[in-house]
């Protein structure tokens, strides 16, 4: 029994901390949405990003720095304590979601293999400027503009956009798609797709999933934008002539794929407009985004630091993490 309330302290723990964290950050996301309209795409993209994975983060970093060890070391072999049943469906629940996100991540992976080997059976190797991936043309009837692949991204373009698209258009969707190379969209969504599947009855991170896809998209637009005006009147070009081209109720079936014309198509209208008024002001935020990547690299470094210096210090954390385990055991019994 000692074994199993173990097991099931750490699954309970990862779900309700996950869902807690989780809550806080989608609801906190609600009242930063608006303010954060000002800031550029690239900053929100990585806001939203730090808010999606950072529950599940800090539930499995307790979870190990805490939970585990406070157990290990203060819970009595034989102390009599049982699985609850109000326990034991909490872990239940929390090994559901995990499996799920492995099973989930582990279809994608397949689907995403699947469709790689379809379209290089027919697929004819190209050379595109200032695109240093494999790059390649297919016959597809969806206008395809597609990074497929996180570990080893390839590109591949429907031979009806190369017909259809302008040389210039053609480069600014290619750098559209670079945007997305250089933030690791691909593997970004791979993570965001694993913490929504971990929290199986809290659906509180489905905003947070929606608001980062608009935001990674509009931030590989800004990217693309970033290199001139004409780049970005280009590329507002290029999406109104894919737009055109997309069949009727049709949608790209990518499983992990930074696709031109995003998740939807309906959004079109808003991110030509966007473009055009990029292409008016000028590029911004690339400062921005930097800015923050260092602040959020520091403050994750600086914060574990000062929590194992606090544990070093402070030797009853884990008799009091201890306590806590103690009352919820309690509380679910």
């Amino acid at each position: 029994m000692y074994e199993l309330l173990g097991i099931s302290l750490v699954l309970a723990g990862l779900l309700s901390i996950n869902a807690l964290v989780s809550l806080l950050a989608a609801s906190f996301w609600r009242l930063l949405a608006k303010p954060a309209q000002r800031w550029s795409a690239q900053l929100r993209a990585r806001v939203v990003f730090a808010m999606r994975v950072g529950p599940p983060a800090l539930a499995l970093f307790t979870v190990l720095g805490l939970v585990i060890p406070s157990y290990l070391i203060h819970e009595p072999y034989s102390s009599g304590e049982i699985v609850s049943t109000k326990l034991g469906a909490l872990a239940l629940i929390s090994l559901l979601g995990v499996v799920l996100a492995l099973w989930r991540g582990l279809k994608s992976c397949r689907a995403t293999r699947t469709l790689l080997k379809q379209w290089l059976d027919g697929a004819q190797p190209i050379r595109i400027a200032d695109v240093n991936i494999p790059t390649f043309c297919i016959e597809h009837p969806f206008p395809v503009i597609a990074v497929v692949g996180s570990l080893r991204p390839r590109l591949f373009v429907a031979r009806r956009v190369l017909d259809s698209l302008s040389e210039d258009e053609m480069l600014a969707a290619i750098a559209h798609e670079s945007g997305h190379l250089e933030a690791r969209d691909n593997l970004r969504r791979i993570l965001i797709r694993a913490c929504r599947d971990m929290l199986t009855i809290v659906p509180c991170g489905r905003s947070l999933d929606r608001a980062w896809s608009e935001n990674a998209e509009a931030a590989a637009d800004e990217a693309a934008a970033s290199r001139g005006s004409a780049v970005a009147l280009n590329l507002a070009s290029a999406l109104i002539e894919i737009a055109r081209m997309v069949p009727a109720g049709a949608r790209p079936t990518m499983p992990v794929a930074a696709f031109l014309l995003g998740d939807e198509t309906d959004g079109v209208k808003g991110r030509v407009r966007r473009l055009l008024d990029l292409a008016g002001a000028g590029p911004r935020g690339s400062r921005q985004a930097s800015k923050f990547n260092r602040w959020a690299t520091r403050s994750a470094l600086l914060s574990s630091l000062l929590l194992m210096i606090l544990l070093l210090i402070h030797s009853s954390a884990l008799a009091e993490m201890h306590d806590a385990i103690e009352h919820a055991v309690r509380l679910l019994s």
